[in-house]
């Protein structure tokens, strides 16, 4: 028995189904099947699909069954005929009540999305009632267009979407496909028709990939940035700061730190500690920051970089980038920061010769303290003492001495030895402020 002797027998055994809508996808199944064998009687199975659901009562079951069939005629390439049936389904639809209605419209539109029949996707959404269902759809029916690059198309779904965020969504998703195809002013001209902070930012993140991948020249770069700044003054910093920021992560710090030398030093201060905290796992990156900095800003960043750093679990490949803000800054308490770092991963002829550097007594103390700490940690007792008897200032000094003796005692007694030093000194300034005021 050949293929298509078996096609027929299913066929005839198909009309044993009783259920006529299992009988009736059954039958377009068959037909499927018997089309791609090269068999003209797929006709006939299609015929009796047909016939079988004029017989069906329930009209919801009588649609699910057409969509079935209609799905499976299009699959014969046969537009023409699949078109006639999901008009059918819709005509029957049409009548439903809600929520029912916009159930089997949804159910109709997304098939004939799968089957990349969205000319009619787009026809038949658009009568869907419910504005969140019919805007999903045709959001979908949009991102198929775009696949496919057919703008024409995709510019005419955009107008039958209305409100937030299916508006927005909408022209972000359209404005990914023009910076793809590196075009760029069509993709200023979105960016200037969206309203909402938030989505603009999301397109500013969008621009900044890519730009990056496009290997624009920075003309371009500038075009995006006199656009944000020229957007209203209670959106314009964050829309730049989304953009410089997703710049910057891509590695465009020089372009950054050029635009931000224009920057008034609050928003300076955003930008920098956005941009840090994104590539603060690419220390090539982070190299590449301090690189382009003048003196001006190096103090605020390497501030930045070290908070985050210190937030972090410590980690040597950090070593050069945190001698370099440390040995580079006249900030003591930059260079304090540094030390303390320096010390948790171990590097402590670094350390110290860094908190020589110094003067301030009382940020002194707590440099020293950090390296006496790890070093305690580490149970190296006699180097603790020594760091600690670094600080020479008398009253600073006698304080830090008396704090190591203590975690000494808290070691030997099995205790955890913390990094508190700074709290507590913080606390005896006070005091020794207090005192003095009296």
């Amino acid at each position: 028995m050949n293929n298509i002797d078996i096609y027929h027998e299913v066929l005839d055994l198909a009309s044993q189904i009783r259920d006529r809508y299992l009988r009736a996808i059954t039958y377009a199944r068959v037909g499927y099947y018997l089309y791609k064998s090269g068999s003209e009687t797929y006709k006939e199975a299609f015929k009796l699909s047909l016939d079988v659901v004029s017989k069906i009562d329930n009209p919801l079951r009588a649609v699910m069954a057409l969509i079935e069939i209609g799905s499976y005629i299009q699959k014969c390439n046969l537009k023409k005929a699949a078109m006639r049936i999901f008009y059918q389904a819709h005509e029957v639809i049409k009548e439903f009540p809600q929520p029912l209605h916009d159930e089997m419209l949804e159910t109709l539109v997304m098939r004939l999305i799968e089957l990349r029949l969205l000319d009619d996707a787009l026809f038949y959404a658009r009568n869907i009632r419910d504005d969140v269902k019919r805007n999903d759809a045709l959001l979908k029916i949009l991102k198929a267009y775009l696949k496919e690059e057919n703008m024409k198309r995709a510019y005419i779904t955009v107008k039958y979407i209305h409100g937030e965020p299916w508006h927005s969504i909408a022209a972000i998703e359209t404005l990914k496909v023009h910076l793809k195809r590196e075009e760029f002013g069509s993709a200023i001209k979105i960016l200037k028709s969206l309203k909402s902070e938030y989505w603009l930012s999301e397109a500013m993140r969008e621009v900044a990939v890519h730009l990056k991948n496009a290997d624009v020249p920075k003309e371009t770069y500038e075009k995006f940035v006199d656009i944000a700044i020229s957007m209203p003054s209670s959106i314009s910093p964050d829309v730049l700061r989304s953009l410089l920021i997703g710049l910057g992560s891509y590695g465009e710090t020089s372009f950054v730190i050029k635009i931000i030398h224009t920057l008034p030093e609050e928003e300076k201060a955003k930008i920098l500690s956005g941009l840090i905290s994104n590539i603060i796992t690419q220390e090539v990156l982070l190299e590449e920051l301090v690189g382009n900095l003048d003196k001006e800003e190096f103090d605020l960043v390497a501030k930045i970089i070290l908070d985050e750093l210190l937030s972090r679990t410590p980690e040597s490949r950090y070593k050069q980038l945190v001698e370099k803000l440390g040995f580079n800054t006249e900030n003591d308490s930059i260079k304090a920061k540094s030390v303390t770092y320096l010390s948790k991963i171990g590097e402590y002829n670094s350390a110290i010769k860094l908190a020589k550097q110094i003067e301030d007594t009382y940020v002194r103390s707590l440099a020293f303290g950090s390296v006496a700490v790890s070093m305690l940690r580490e149970g190296n007792i006699d180097g603790a003492i020594d760091a600690a008897l670094e600080v020479k200032d008398p009253k600073w000094g006698s304080w830090l001495l008396s704090e190591i003796l203590t975690k000494i005692l808290e070691l030997q007694a099995g205790e955890s030895v913390g990094y508190d030093l700074e709290h507590k000194a913080h606390k005896q300034k006070e005091l020794w402020e207090k005192e003095s005021s009296e």
